[in-house]
């Protein structure tokens, strides 16, 4: 792999302005992201060997939802308008089934790509289950989605279809809850409390996911094994095992299922398999580890050991397929496609692995016309 630095890239603070008032106006409008001109980009760029194939952009309500011949017509003989949704301040991401959660801190909602079902849904909007600051997600083997709210200091629980099953967690334990992650079993419920610079509660919590009993707490402030400085984010492996974002301290800090450490990996650095500001975690069905840094603009691809495999991505001002600005959420479905969230572009990028095709996996229109007929 090319071992280039992965040094982030400053642009004048008019540019940033120009771009800020472009994806303004363009969340303004009504119409889905223009599909990419010519073949899809690939990740490796050849020669190597494609792994990664970029294959659509989630932005909009439009880019699931499917128009039917009677809105058509409505559209045209009636001049009726449609509206289209649009994510605002996207962080967290979560998938199951083709089903894409995305947690939207503006709009105090998630919202549902419902990609099979051709819908999109938003949940957490009313009482009971609302929310304020949705942060991270993430989706049982039980079908149930569970949503960190850091302003409410809890977690509150859904069903596949956004129906509001319970609340877990409270003021009395979690104070800047910023990510969660589920076991295989969907039996413990794993919370990461970011903490803050005036505070020693830099842990993860344990949590029963059935009853939200507190079964342990794992970490401590600090810079030792096992330690955090301002953690974000936690994935679960098939395995069990936990990682999370230790973002103060420039890693990964593994541990095995019973919360006793395991191993670290990463480094405060530029180059490939170090970090900046490691973000986002996600792993995949072979256990491979998946991090966002904001500051790179790119995701970078681990195996189980913390060895770098490689990377995609990098910092833009075109919003166009891989190029990054704030990107922060990311997760790897059943099939293996990445879906990546960054913040000031406003989407959700997904990449199919080069063996899949287009039409297998679950993230596909299942026994309808996919132009809407």
């Amino acid at each position: 792999m090319n071992q280039q630095p992965l040094e982030p890239r400053h642009l004048p603070l008019a540019t940033v302005l120009l771009i800020l008032a472009t994806v303004l106006l363009t969340a303004c409008g009504t119409q889905p992201v223009k599909p990419v001109e010519g073949p899809p980009p690939v990740f490796p760029a050849p020669p190597d060997a494609p792994r990664f194939i970029y294959e659509r952009t989630l932005t909009f309500s439009d880019n699931v939802e499917q128009t039917t011949a009677g809105d058509r017509f409505r559209l045209f003989a009636l001049g009726e308008k449609r509206s289209a949704k649009a994510l605002v301040k996207p962080f967290g991401v979560a998938v199951r089934h083709g089903r894409v959660y995305v947690t939207d801190t503006a709009q105090r909602v998630v919202a549902l790509f419902d990609i099979p079902g051709a819908r999109y849904v938003e949940i957490g909007a009313e009482k009971p289950g609302q929310l304020i600051k949705p942060m991270g997600i993430d989706v049982s083997s039980r079908g149930e989605v569970f949503v960190s709210d850091m302003t409410q200091r809890v977690v509150q629980v859904y069903d596949l279809d956004g129906k509001y099953l319970r609340t877990l967690g409270g003021k009395d334990i979690l104070k800047r809850p910023s990510g969660v992650a589920v076991n295989p079993g969907g039996t413990r419920l794993y919370v990461v409390e970011t903490g803050g610079i005036d505070t020693d509660a830099h842990h993860v919590y344990m949590f029963d996911a059935q009853s939200g009993a507190l079964l342990q707490t794992i970490g401590k402030r600090g810079v030792g094994d096992g330690e955090f400085n301002i953690p974000l984010q936690a994935a679960i492996a098939p395995d069990g095992t936990l990682h999370v974002v230790d973002k103060g301290n420039f890693r990964v800090q593994t541990f095995n299922p019973d919360g006793s450490f395991a191993r670290t990996f990463g480094a405060p650095g530029r180059f490939p398999g170090q970090f900046a500001s490691p973000k986002g975690i996600a792993t995949d069905p072979d256990g491979n580890i998946y991090v966002v840094d904001t500051a790179f603009g790119n995701f970078q691809i681990f195996n189980k050991d913390g060895q770098l495999l490689m990377f995609i991505g990098e910092r833009g001002a075109s919003g166009a397929p891989a190029k990054y600005m704030l990107p922060a959420g990311i997760d790897v479905d059943e099939d293996g496609r990445i879906y990546v969230v960054d913040q000031f572009f406003r989407k959700v990028d997904v990449f199919r692995p080069a063996g899949l095709k287009a039409e297998e996996g679950f993230a596909v229109v299942k026994g309808k016309d996919k132009t809407g007929g």
